[in-house]
Protein backbone atom coordinates (compact mmCIF):
# COMPACT_ATOMS: atom_id res chain seq x y z
CA UNK A 1 0.00 0.00 0.00
CA UNK A 2 2.67 2.66 0.40
CA UNK A 3 5.04 1.62 -2.44
CA UNK A 4 1.34 2.44 -4.24
CA UNK A 5 0.93 5.22 -2.57
CA UNK A 6 5.14 6.46 -3.12
CA UNK A 7 4.41 5.82 -7.08
CA UNK A 8 1.19 7.72 -7.33
CA UNK A 9 3.12 11.13 -5.46
CA UNK A 10 3.24 14.36 -7.23
CA UNK A 11 6.78 14.10 -7.14
CA UNK A 12 6.64 10.94 -9.08
CA UNK A 13 4.55 12.34 -11.59
CA UNK A 14 7.05 15.51 -11.98
CA UNK A 15 9.58 13.39 -12.57
CA UNK A 16 7.57 11.33 -15.29
CA UNK A 17 6.69 14.51 -16.99
CA UNK A 18 9.94 15.64 -17.14
CA UNK A 19 11.61 12.47 -18.39
CA UNK A 20 8.74 12.22 -21.08
CA UNK A 21 7.43 15.94 -22.17
CA UNK A 22 4.40 16.54 -23.55
CA UNK A 23 4.58 16.43 -28.18
CA UNK A 24 1.23 17.92 -28.11
CA UNK A 25 2.40 21.37 -29.84
CA UNK A 26 5.12 19.28 -31.98
CA UNK A 27 2.45 16.48 -33.09
CA UNK A 28 -0.27 19.69 -33.66
CA UNK A 29 2.12 21.48 -36.21
CA UNK A 30 2.91 18.28 -37.83
CA UNK A 31 -0.70 17.69 -38.55
CA UNK A 32 -1.01 20.72 -40.24
CA UNK A 33 2.13 20.24 -42.01
CA UNK A 34 0.70 17.76 -43.40
CA UNK A 35 -2.89 18.95 -44.15
CA UNK A 36 -1.55 22.10 -45.76
CA UNK A 37 2.14 21.10 -47.19
CA UNK A 38 1.35 24.26 -49.77
CA UNK A 39 1.10 27.29 -47.19
CA UNK A 40 4.05 25.95 -46.08
CA UNK A 41 6.55 25.57 -49.18
CA UNK A 42 4.91 28.74 -50.78
CA UNK A 43 5.09 30.48 -47.35
CA UNK A 44 8.63 30.07 -47.27
CA UNK A 45 9.26 30.77 -50.67
CA UNK A 46 7.69 33.79 -50.20
CA UNK A 47 9.19 34.56 -47.28
CA UNK A 48 12.66 34.23 -48.63
CA UNK A 49 11.86 36.44 -51.06
CA UNK A 50 10.99 39.19 -48.88
CA UNK A 51 14.05 38.84 -47.08
CA UNK A 52 15.50 38.98 -50.07
CA UNK A 53 13.71 41.92 -51.42
CA UNK A 54 14.17 43.90 -47.86
CA UNK A 55 18.09 43.63 -47.42
CA UNK A 56 18.57 43.64 -50.95
CA UNK A 57 21.28 46.11 -50.12
CA UNK A 58 23.04 44.04 -47.25
CA UNK A 59 22.66 41.43 -49.33
CA UNK A 60 24.66 42.59 -52.39
CA UNK A 61 27.96 42.71 -52.94
CA UNK A 62 28.14 45.45 -55.21
CA UNK A 63 26.54 49.01 -56.45
CA UNK A 64 24.20 46.95 -58.97
CA UNK A 65 24.70 49.93 -61.37
CA UNK A 66 28.45 50.55 -61.22
CA UNK A 67 30.38 49.29 -64.33
CA UNK A 68 33.50 47.81 -63.58
CA UNK A 69 36.64 48.30 -65.86
CA UNK A 70 37.59 44.69 -64.82
CA UNK A 71 33.77 43.39 -65.45
CA UNK A 72 34.52 42.42 -69.05
CA UNK A 73 36.75 39.49 -71.17
CA UNK A 74 39.38 41.41 -73.12
CA UNK A 75 37.06 40.92 -76.32
CA UNK A 76 34.30 42.28 -74.90
CA UNK A 77 32.19 39.81 -73.67
CA UNK A 78 30.55 39.48 -70.30
CA UNK A 79 32.46 37.33 -67.51
CA UNK A 80 31.19 34.13 -66.35
CA UNK A 81 30.85 33.55 -62.82
CA UNK A 82 34.52 33.19 -60.76
CA UNK A 83 35.13 34.22 -57.32
CA UNK A 84 34.86 38.17 -57.90
CA UNK A 85 31.20 38.24 -59.48
CA UNK A 86 29.66 34.55 -57.98
CA UNK A 87 26.98 35.22 -60.64
CA UNK A 88 29.18 36.75 -63.66
CA UNK A 89 28.47 40.14 -64.99
CA UNK A 90 26.25 41.40 -67.83
CA UNK A 91 27.33 42.89 -71.43
CA UNK A 92 28.08 46.41 -69.25
CA UNK A 93 30.81 44.86 -66.31
CA UNK A 94 27.58 44.86 -64.09
CA UNK A 95 27.15 42.39 -61.49
CA UNK A 96 24.78 39.77 -61.62
CA UNK A 97 24.02 38.61 -58.25
CA UNK A 98 24.08 42.11 -56.92
CA UNK A 99 21.46 43.44 -60.19
CA UNK A 100 19.29 40.07 -59.02
CA UNK A 101 18.88 41.17 -55.52
CA UNK A 102 17.52 44.63 -56.60
CA UNK A 103 15.50 43.18 -59.50
CA UNK A 104 13.55 41.41 -56.69
CA UNK A 105 12.97 44.28 -54.53
CA UNK A 106 11.23 46.51 -58.08
CA UNK A 107 8.99 43.39 -58.85
CA UNK A 108 8.09 42.70 -55.48
CA UNK A 109 6.47 46.37 -54.73
CA UNK A 110 4.92 46.41 -58.51
CA UNK A 111 3.61 42.91 -57.18
CA UNK A 112 2.11 43.88 -53.83
CA UNK A 113 1.34 47.90 -54.56
CA UNK A 114 -0.88 47.03 -57.79
CA UNK A 115 -2.54 44.30 -55.89
CA UNK A 116 -3.39 46.33 -52.90
CA UNK A 117 -4.88 48.85 -55.60
CA UNK A 118 -6.76 46.03 -56.90
CA UNK A 119 -8.20 44.94 -53.61
CA UNK A 120 -9.72 48.15 -52.56
CA UNK A 121 -11.40 49.04 -55.89
CA UNK A 122 -12.40 45.65 -56.57
CA UNK A 123 -13.71 45.01 -52.87
CA UNK A 124 -15.25 48.39 -52.74
CA UNK A 125 -17.44 47.88 -55.76
CA UNK A 126 -18.11 44.14 -55.23
CA UNK A 127 -19.16 44.93 -51.79
CA UNK A 128 -21.72 48.01 -53.14
CA UNK A 129 -22.69 45.63 -56.10
CA UNK A 130 -23.70 42.70 -53.95
CA UNK A 131 -25.34 44.16 -51.53
CA UNK A 132 -27.71 46.49 -52.79
CA UNK A 133 -28.19 45.35 -56.11
CA UNK A 134 -30.95 46.82 -58.66
CA UNK A 135 -29.77 49.07 -60.38
CA UNK A 136 -26.74 49.74 -58.86
CA UNK A 137 -25.47 46.26 -59.14
CA UNK A 138 -26.60 46.62 -63.00
CA UNK A 139 -24.34 49.31 -63.57
CA UNK A 140 -21.25 47.99 -61.78
CA UNK A 141 -21.10 44.52 -63.34
CA UNK A 142 -21.71 46.51 -67.15
CA UNK A 143 -18.46 48.08 -66.21
CA UNK A 144 -16.87 45.39 -64.96
CA UNK A 145 -17.60 43.23 -68.37
CA UNK A 146 -16.10 46.06 -69.82
CA UNK A 147 -12.98 45.98 -67.90
CA UNK A 148 -12.92 42.23 -68.34
CA UNK A 149 -13.48 42.29 -72.44
CA UNK A 150 -10.27 44.13 -73.10
CA UNK A 151 -7.16 42.04 -73.17
CA UNK A 152 -5.27 43.31 -70.27
CA UNK A 153 -1.86 42.86 -71.18
CA UNK A 154 -2.59 45.37 -74.13
CA UNK A 155 -4.96 47.65 -72.04
CA UNK A 156 -1.74 48.24 -69.56
CA UNK A 157 0.24 48.51 -72.08
CA UNK A 158 -1.36 51.52 -73.48
CA UNK A 159 -2.18 53.23 -70.02
CA UNK A 160 2.08 53.10 -69.21
CA UNK A 161 3.04 53.92 -72.26
CA UNK A 162 0.64 57.11 -71.81
CA UNK A 163 1.85 57.86 -68.52
CA UNK A 164 5.36 57.40 -69.29
CA UNK A 165 7.26 54.20 -68.16
CA UNK A 166 8.30 54.18 -64.10
CA UNK A 167 7.88 51.98 -61.11
CA UNK A 168 4.98 54.02 -59.53
CA UNK A 169 2.90 54.57 -63.72
CA UNK A 170 3.48 50.79 -63.42
CA UNK A 171 1.63 49.27 -60.83
CA UNK A 172 -1.08 52.09 -60.66
CA UNK A 173 -1.44 51.06 -64.50
CA UNK A 174 -2.09 47.20 -63.23
CA UNK A 175 -4.01 47.98 -59.95
CA UNK A 176 -6.45 50.11 -61.54
CA UNK A 177 -6.97 48.03 -64.50
CA UNK A 178 -7.18 44.82 -62.74
CA UNK A 179 -9.71 45.35 -60.26
CA UNK A 180 -12.99 43.43 -62.32
CA UNK A 181 -11.71 39.41 -61.25
CA UNK A 182 -11.58 40.62 -57.67
CA UNK A 183 -15.18 42.88 -57.68
CA UNK A 184 -16.92 39.87 -59.31
CA UNK A 185 -15.99 37.35 -56.93
CA UNK A 186 -16.63 40.15 -54.08
CA UNK A 187 -19.81 40.24 -55.06
CA UNK A 188 -21.12 36.88 -55.58
CA UNK A 189 -19.55 36.41 -52.11
CA UNK A 190 -21.91 39.09 -50.57
CA UNK A 191 -24.65 38.14 -51.96
CA UNK A 192 -24.56 34.67 -50.15
CA UNK A 193 -23.59 36.86 -46.64
CA UNK A 194 -25.99 39.04 -46.95
CA UNK A 195 -29.05 36.92 -46.21
CA UNK A 196 -27.46 35.33 -43.15
CA UNK A 197 -29.13 35.55 -39.90
CA UNK A 198 -26.37 37.99 -38.36
CA UNK A 199 -26.26 40.44 -41.24
CA UNK A 200 -30.52 40.30 -41.31
CA UNK A 201 -30.05 40.84 -37.04
CA UNK A 202 -28.11 43.89 -37.35
CA UNK A 203 -30.10 45.56 -40.29
CA UNK A 204 -33.45 45.23 -37.72
CA UNK A 205 -30.84 46.46 -35.23
CA UNK A 206 -30.97 49.87 -37.02
CA UNK A 207 -26.90 49.48 -38.07
CA UNK A 208 -25.87 52.28 -40.10
CA UNK A 209 -25.20 50.85 -43.84
CA UNK A 210 -21.45 51.86 -43.86
CA UNK A 211 -21.11 48.97 -40.42
CA UNK A 212 -23.26 46.79 -41.99
CA UNK A 213 -21.07 46.56 -45.22
CA UNK A 214 -17.53 47.37 -43.71
CA UNK A 215 -17.99 45.93 -40.06
CA UNK A 216 -19.87 43.00 -40.29
CA UNK A 217 -20.09 41.41 -44.15
CA UNK A 218 -16.59 42.12 -45.17
CA UNK A 219 -14.62 40.40 -42.61
CA UNK A 220 -16.56 37.36 -43.43
CA UNK A 221 -16.08 37.40 -47.14
CA UNK A 222 -12.01 38.26 -46.66
CA UNK A 223 -10.90 34.53 -47.12
CA UNK A 224 -11.42 34.35 -50.92
CA UNK A 225 -10.20 37.83 -51.25
CA UNK A 226 -7.12 37.06 -49.68
CA UNK A 227 -6.54 33.77 -51.68
CA UNK A 228 -6.61 36.04 -54.80
CA UNK A 229 -4.86 38.69 -54.16
CA UNK A 230 -1.83 35.98 -52.60
CA UNK A 231 -2.48 34.73 -56.56
CA UNK A 232 -2.51 38.08 -58.09
CA UNK A 233 1.07 39.29 -56.76
CA UNK A 234 2.43 36.37 -58.41
CA UNK A 235 0.85 37.48 -61.63
CA UNK A 236 1.37 41.08 -61.36
CA UNK A 237 5.40 40.32 -60.66
CA UNK A 238 5.02 38.32 -63.67
CA UNK A 239 3.06 40.85 -66.03
CA UNK A 240 5.58 43.73 -64.47
CA UNK A 241 8.52 41.47 -66.21
CA UNK A 242 6.71 41.32 -69.51
CA UNK A 243 6.16 45.04 -69.53
CA UNK A 244 10.58 45.96 -68.54
CA UNK A 245 11.03 43.21 -70.77
CA UNK A 246 8.93 44.78 -73.69
CA UNK A 247 11.13 48.27 -72.81
CA UNK A 248 7.82 49.94 -71.56
CA UNK A 249 8.29 49.11 -68.11
CA UNK A 250 11.56 49.33 -65.13
CA UNK A 251 13.67 51.83 -67.07
CA UNK A 252 17.43 51.62 -67.40
CA UNK A 253 20.01 51.65 -64.91
CA UNK A 254 17.35 50.41 -62.24
CA UNK A 255 17.58 46.71 -62.01
CA UNK A 256 14.82 44.39 -63.10
CA UNK A 257 14.30 40.78 -64.12
CA UNK A 258 12.25 41.58 -67.17
CA UNK A 259 15.43 43.90 -67.90
CA UNK A 260 17.72 41.65 -67.67
CA UNK A 261 16.33 39.07 -69.59
CA UNK A 262 15.73 41.19 -72.39
CA UNK A 263 19.19 42.22 -72.32
CA UNK A 264 20.90 38.62 -72.14
CA UNK A 265 18.70 37.74 -74.89
CA UNK A 266 21.06 39.69 -76.96
CA UNK A 267 23.93 37.44 -75.53
CA UNK A 268 22.53 34.71 -74.93
CA UNK A 269 24.59 32.64 -77.66
CA UNK A 270 28.20 33.31 -75.69
CA UNK A 271 26.57 34.26 -72.21
CA UNK A 272 23.53 31.92 -71.22
CA UNK A 273 24.01 32.93 -67.58
CA UNK A 274 22.35 36.27 -68.15
CA UNK A 275 18.74 34.26 -68.99
CA UNK A 276 19.02 31.58 -66.77
CA UNK A 277 19.53 33.38 -63.27
CA UNK A 278 16.66 36.05 -63.51
CA UNK A 279 14.77 33.42 -65.04
CA UNK A 280 14.94 30.92 -62.28
CA UNK A 281 14.44 33.72 -59.62
CA UNK A 282 11.17 34.79 -61.33
CA UNK A 283 9.53 31.21 -61.72
CA UNK A 284 10.53 30.71 -58.51
CA UNK A 285 8.74 33.74 -57.08
CA UNK A 286 5.83 33.32 -59.15
CA UNK A 287 5.70 29.82 -58.17
CA UNK A 288 5.89 30.38 -54.13
CA UNK A 289 3.03 33.12 -54.63
CA UNK A 290 1.22 30.17 -56.36
CA UNK A 291 1.72 28.00 -54.21
CA UNK A 292 0.56 29.85 -51.18
CA UNK A 293 -2.28 31.05 -53.17
CA UNK A 294 -3.34 27.55 -53.55
CA UNK A 295 -2.66 26.30 -49.99
CA UNK A 296 -4.70 29.00 -48.95
CA UNK A 297 -7.25 28.40 -50.69
CA UNK A 298 -7.51 24.97 -49.68
CA UNK A 299 -7.20 25.47 -46.36
CA UNK A 300 -10.22 28.37 -46.30
CA UNK A 301 -12.62 26.20 -47.98
CA UNK A 302 -15.47 25.18 -45.71
CA UNK A 303 -15.86 21.59 -47.73
CA UNK A 304 -12.98 20.19 -46.62
CA UNK A 305 -13.06 17.76 -43.98
CA UNK A 306 -10.56 18.46 -41.21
Amino acid sequence: MAHMMADSSPTTGLKQRLAHPPTKVRSKFVRVLRAYPLVFIGGLMVLALIFVAVFADKLATFNPNFQFANGLAPDGAPLAPNHTFIMGTDDLGRDVYSRLLFGARVSLEVGVFASLISLFIGTTLGIISGYYGGFVDSVIMRITDIMLAFPFILFVVALVAVLSPSITNIFIAIGVLGWAVTARIVRAEVMKVKEFEYVQAARALGSRQWRILFKIILPNIMAPVIVLTTLAIGNNMLLESTLSYLGIGVQPPTASWGSMLSEGQQVFEYAPWLLYYPGLALMLAVLGFNLLGDGLRELFNPRRVR
